[in-house]
Parts: C-alpha cells; structure tokens; sequence
C-alpha cells in the first residue's frame, strides 16, 4: 500500500531519507539523551500513522468491502444466469429454425424485439375521425413504431384448423383474434386452446352486422354482448374491438366506449392465401402496420390456414420484418 502524503519529495527507503532524484543522504546526527537518541516528534507521529494505516489495509482486506453507490459486486450467479439464458436462446433457435423446415419455410421467422417499455401514443388515423371522435376508441391502421414488426391479426373464427394451432405454436408467432359468437359458438374450445398459448381474442361483434346500418342500442347490443361471451367463456373482457368490414360511425364507437372498448384497430394489409391486398398506393409493409386475415380453410380459399400462413411469413421474412404482439404495443 501506498501512502501519500502531502510532501512525496522525501521518502524513507531502508531506513535512509532519500531526496527528489532517490539519492541517499546520510542520517542527521541527533543528540542523545540518558545514552538514547531524541527521535523527533514528526518521525513518531510518521511512524503511528503508517502503523495504524497498515493496520486499516489489514482490516479492510478481511472484510467485505462495500460497493460505492450506484455499483453492485460482480457475483458468479448473474455470469451463470446469462451463461444460462444465451443457451436457451440459441435452443430457441434451433428449435426454431427445426419447426420452419417442418412447416415448408425456407427461413425461419425473425424472433421479435423486447416490447417498448413506453408505449406509443396511438391517436385516429387522418381522414378516419367521425364527426365528434374526441374520447372515443381511436381507429388506426398502423402503430407508431421505429421497429421493424408488423402485427397479424385474425378474424371471425369459421375455420378451426388444429392444424394451424399447432403450427403458430411451434413457430412461436404471436396473433391477435377478433371473434364473433355466431362462428365460434359451436367449438368455444378450440379458442380456448388458442388463449391457452397466450393469443388474446378480441371483440367482432356477436353476428358480423353492417354496423353503420343500426341504431345506436342494436350495435351496443351487438358490441356488449360479444363482450359478455367472451369474459363467461375466457374470463376476461376485450378491451380492442374491429367493426365487421371495417365499416363504423359514431354510434359505433360510442357504444364500444359504452362496453369497455379502449381502441379500435382496422389494418393497412390483408393476406390470403394467394395474394396480399394493400391499403397504401406503394404496395409495400411499413414498421407498426397491422395485418388482417381471417379464419378460412378449402371451403373458402385455396389452400388452408397454414397455406395463408406460409404466404404471410415468406414476405414478412424476406423484407426483414419480425411479427410482435400487439397488446405489447397498446
């Protein structure tokens, strides 16, 4: 241990006093006293104080020192956890990379960034505004975001494809469901198995009307109790509702204020499973935007769900994009 001092010119080194370049000097005569030499009182003091600052260093060696504030020791354990958590990560992506071969994928889907910690402020899409929209569920089409993720969410229930359960399982890709009672009534199971692998089913309305064509009580009718169904079913109510085709007025999200709604998302494309259909002039994905498909299977299209599938993730892949949760977002 060093001790420094406030004058480092003149340092002891083996018992000889040494000057700025370290050359010795020789030891000063002192007077003696009863036959013993008079130590200067500054040399006493000297020698105390290096003595109890060993002393200290001793001590300090044998305990825990504490942290300055705002640090935290480097401990095994947290080196282990991370050891741990890469391992799985790259299980993960094997596991990954093993289902995308498995489901006739060239590329494995691109794992989704961590969700913001602030999320974005989501307001009406322009030129979407009903005439008096201040406090009621915004609509929009896209999610304002700088990541590089698109949102897949899904429609009405007609078609139950174990097959497509199984496959979004597997592949580890979140979707949104929007339900509507008179489609998914004669099999509730089928989504709870869905909610089960965390897909958060929305509200569609309980029979898919042309909302603008009701009254105001014959739509909260229809957005109400396609919210009681779903919390007697699933145990919880929605708090995201889409108008069936997209087609809403004011009467039509001031009763899904009325029901609980907290916003309204449409979509800016549609995947089948044949085509992608787009909402704006450039014909391309853009960060936040939201995708919409429905629950379709041969009677309906032509191919299946995970055919649909497979269309959706070879573009959203080859463009780079991940496919994140949107309750992450809102």
């Amino acid at each position: 241990m060093r001790l420094v001092r406030q004058n480092d010119r003149n340092r002891v080194i083996g018992g000889a006093l040494t000057g700025a370049r370290g050359a010795a000097r020789p030891a000063p005569t002192r007077p003696r006293t009863n036959n013993r030499p008079t130590r200067p009182a500054r040399t006493t003091i000297t020698l105390l104080t290096v003595t109890a600052l060993a002393a200290g260093c001793a001590e300090a060696t044998s305990t825990t020192v504490k942290p300055a504030a705002g640090q935290q020791l480097l401990k095994a354990p947290p080196a282990r956890a991370m050891d741990a958590y890469a391992t799985e990560l790259r299980r993960q992506q094997r596991a990954r990379a093993t289902a995308a071969k498995r489901w006739g994928l060239t590329k494995p889907p691109l794992p989704a960034p961590p969700a913001p910690r602030k999320k974005p402020d989501i307001s009406t899409r322009s030129g979407f505004e009903v005439d008096d929209q201040k406090g009621l569920p915004p609509v929009f089409t896209t999610i304002p975001t700088k990541d590089k993720v698109v949102f897949l969410t899904i429609d009405d229930g007609a078609e139950k494809d174990p097959a497509f359960l199984r496959m979004m399982s597997e592949l580890k890709v979140p979707y949104t469901a929007f339900l509507s009672d008179y489609l998914v009534k004669d099999d509730y199971g089928y989504f709870k198995k869905m909610q089960d692998k965390g897909v958060v089913l929305n509200n569609h309305t309980l029979n898919h009307r042309y909302m603008p064509n009701l009254s105001y009580e014959r739509q909260k009718r229809e957005i109400c109790g396609m919210q009681d169904v779903i919390e007697k079913r699933y145990g919880k109510r929605p708090t995201l509702f889409r108008p069936p085709f997209g087609n809403y007025n004011e009467d039509t999200l001031r009763a899904a204020r009325t029901c609980g709604i907290k916003a309204a998302p449409l979509w800016n494309e549609e995947v089948f499973v044949d085509r992608w259909d787009y909402r704006e002039l450039d014909r391309d994905l853009h960060p936040g935007d939201i995708v919409l498909s429905h629950f379709r299977g041969k009677e309906h299209w032509k191919g299946t769900m995970p055919d649909m599938v497979r269309r959706f993730l070879k573009l959203v892949t080859d463009k780079g994009y991940a496919v994140a949760r949107i309750e992450d977002y809102l």
